[in-house]
């Protein structure tokens, strides 16, 4: 059982990884690269759709992280896991301080009523994006390690 939670745990925080990644690194350079308004309002769609989802996803993974940290608390991959948990709640504190805010006015934002600034927040909301990726892909790493 333990071996499933384990297993589980990593896909799901590596699946994580991936989707935040492609957001970060592929979709928002299409979005960019899109005339007109149409980057933004792409942009606006993908903050409604992915931030419906995202906090179950952030929260379960640092649920079921902390779960296998407790069932392994004796074992010698309990530190990495214990390292892991810890930085997913980091991840889960950038987004509800930096990144949701701007995310949940974004996601209202057409060309009609957005702000003079909405350049400069989407770019605010891209640099703490990147922070955010390069954790979650340390909290992964090490998920990964605590496997073998």
């Amino acid at each position: 059982m333990l071996t499933a939670l384990e297993v589980f745990t990593t896909v799901a925080v590596g699946v994580m990884v991936g989707v935040e990644f492609s957001v970060a690194f592929v979709m928002n350079r299409i979005f960019n690269a899109l005339p007109d308004d149409s980057g933004q309002l792409a942009r606006a769609h993908g903050g409604r759709m992915l931030g419906a989802v995202m906090p179950f996803w952030y929260i379960g993974s640092l649920v079921l992280s902390a779960v296998w940290a407790v069932a392994e608390r004796h074992h010698s991959g309990a530190g990495l896991v214990v390292t892991a948990a810890a930085l997913l709640i980091v991840s889960v504190v950038m987004s509800i301080l930096l990144l949701v805010p701007i995310n949940n006015r974004g996601k209202t934002w057409t060309p009609e009523n957005r702000p003079a600034d909405w350049k400069e927040q989407l770019n605010r909301w891209d640099r703490y994006h990147y922070v955010r990726v390069a954790v979650i892909i340390a909290a992964f790493a090490l998920l990964a390690a605590a496997l073998t």
